[in-house]
């Protein structure tokens, strides 16, 4: 069997602790390889090689970091199928739904490259006689990285290569479900140029990740998972005087005003709540239906939810593949199958389905809950699977209350042609991002994602200007040289005058 390995200074490095995780392919439910789980030398190890590695990067010249990242994307463009199908592998994704993440991943690598138009810094001249002051950006040194199963490949993305670009070195701890193409990642980019060191990879559980948070070379740490770890991630960093970006889970809710076109938000509703079998955090789970169009919004929807193919993610005619685990394939169905008992209607029970010779992969259908009560588990928890909850509202006032009362403020969306409306709710919502006919606005690469309440901890979101700040340090300069004809002693007060 396959082990999975880590990469330490430019290149794999076995693992010593003589700890190992399954990794199964979730469309036939075997495990097909084995990761290595680090322990506290293993993290030290990569820890110490990005130390080494940041004497030197840190103070390299921009022309270089970004020449290596220019190289970096055209590699990355030249493997995306190979790291597709690594994710479709372990994750169960249609592949070309594996291919879109890594085409959001390279969205990050490509504001990396030009990352000198983020850290130009500022110059005031003359703010008193003959002093000029200069505020500059540098990077932190090591930091750290703990990504998701959920995308394998675009979460890391998401962070290491603004990281690097700013001139820190990484450290990267990958979801232990699907580790494979973090180390394709690093590989790539070796072959790019980064110098040995400045991009690790350590695999493993909550070992690995408690050493990262308590370790005192690494300054920050970002984190993308659900709401409990997020939390306790930015507890136990800033305990150990780190600085934290910590994303955590959702319930997006997406509310369609009875003058919307009920087809697109059929449409998008479908793509929203089941694509990649609703294991996104930002996928629409809950569907807000105002005034009297519930029960034409739940046809429309119901029509097409009994189209999709659902198979194993290598073949071209599935739309949705298997969950990540058989633990959480069984979880996502007790939602399902307890909904009715607390008031919901069931309208599509996708908990029994079977997948032609495939019958030990984690498969589950779509399903459909109606006039869900939000005293629901199916409600008020994230799911994370392929589960959308319709909530009947009578007013718009209503519907934005029921949205504002819940603990997660990841994202939103509205479904209407009434642009005033749009307007006001796009104020008016209390989340961080927003779609407006759009549902699941993920912004692009140079504008910053993150949400609001239990969706987020710490001071910034990911990627965009919060991540270069959050990956730099400010230093402000101010400096005077004396005109020959200056001179004596003065012991007051510094003025601006």
């Amino acid at each position: 069997m396959k082990t999975i390995s880590h990469w330490i200074g430019g290149k794999p490095v076995e693992g010593a602790s003589g700890r190992f995780g399954p990794v199964w392919n979730p469309a036939t439910g075997v495990q097909e390889k084995q990761v290595a789980f680090a322990d506290t030398a293993e993290v030290d190890a990569a820890v110490a090689a990005a130390k080494d590695a940041f004497a030197s990067w840190g103070t390299s010249s921009l022309a270089k970091r970004t020449a290596i990242l220019f190289k970096y994307r055209e590699l990355l463009d030249a493997h995306r199928d190979e790291i597709a199908e690594l994710i479709t592998a372990e994750h169960g994704k249609v592949h070309s739904d594996a291919l879109g993440e890594v085409a959001r991943g390279m969205e990050i690598v490509e504001l990396a490259c030009g990352i000198s138009v983020q850290l130009k810094g500022e110059l005031s001249t003359e703010v008193s006689s003959r002093v000029d002051v200069a505020s500059i950006r540098q990077p932190l040194g090591v930091v750290a990285g703990i990504t998701p199963f959920n995308f394998p490949a675009m979460v890391p993305m998401w962070m290491f290569p603004l990281a690097i670009a700013c001139g820190n070195t990484f450290v990267l701890k990958p979801s232990e479900k699907d580790p494979s193409a973090s180390l394709l990642l690093a590989e790539l980019a070796t072959e790019a140029g980064l110098p040995d060191g400045v991009l690790n990879v350590v695999q493993g559980d909550r070992e690995a990740v408690d050493r990262i948070l308590e370790h005192p070379d690494i300054e920050a740490v970002s984190f993308v998972g659900s709401t409990p770890i997020a939390r306790h991630i930015q507890l136990k960093a800033t305990e150990h005087g780190k600085r934290v970006q910590a994303l955590g889970g959702a319930k997006n809710h997406m509310l369609v005003l009875p003058d919307a076109d009920l087809d697109l938000a059929a449409d998008q509703a479908i793509n929203a709540a089941y694509g990649s079998a609703g294991e996104r955090c930002m996928a629409v789970s809950v569907v807000v239906a105002v005034g009297d169009i519930g029960d034409d919004l739940v046809g429309r929807i119901t029509e097409r939810a009994k189209k999709l193919r659902i198979g194993p993610g290598v073949d071209p005619a599935s739309e949705m593949g298997p969950l990540i685990t058989r633990e959480h394939r069984d979880k996502v169905a007790s939602y399902v199958a307890g909904a009715a008992a607390q008031g919901a209607e069931v309208v599509l029970d996708g908990t029994g389905l079977t997948v032609d010779g495939h019958k030990d992969g984690f498969f589950v259908g779509v399903s459909l809950l109606d006039r869900v009560p939000v005293t629901a588990d199916a409600y008020r928890d994230e799911i994370f699977g392929p589960v959308l909850c319709v909530v009947r509202a009578e007013t718009y006032e209503e519907a934005i209350t029921l949205i504002n009362d819940s603990r997660w403020g990841n994202g939103t969306a509205i479904f209407t042609r009434d642009g005033g409306a749009a307007r006001r709710f796009q104020l008016e919502v209390k989340a961080g991002m927003v779609g407006v006919n759009v549902p699941i606005p993920v912004p692009v690469g140079y504008h910053s994602f993150g949400g609001w309440k239990d969706s987020l901890f710490g001071g910034h979101h990911i990627y965009g200007n919060d991540g270069v700040a959050f990956y730099t340090q400010g230093k402000v300069i101010t400096t005077r040289w004396p005109d020959p004809s200056d001179g004596g002693i003065n012991l007051g007060f510094p003025s601006n005058s």
